[in-house]
């Protein structure tokens, strides 16, 4: 997954949680489109797409994913 793609759909898309469904995290992404209507994906967004821009890539631009974690 492409860690500017990534950032960039959860800064601007974050709070209808486009970039979890990007993650391939497609519950996660239902609970962000389900509770929409509140500030806390959007922030949450904002959050995850500044922590992915902070994370170390594997030298190609892409994000390491681990299932493990929440934020990726």
């Amino acid at each position: 997954m492409n860690k500017i793609a990534y950032a960039l759909l959860a800064i601007l898309l974050g709070g209808i949680g486009i970039h979890r469904f990007y993650a391939r995290r497609f519950v996660s992404g239902i609970l962000y489109i389900l509770f929409c209507w509140t500030a806390i994906p959007a922030i949450l967004g904002i959050v995850e797409g500044i922590v992915a821009l902070t994370e170390e890539d594997d030298g190609n631009g892409f994000l390491i994913v681990n299932p493990d974690k929440y934020f990726v």
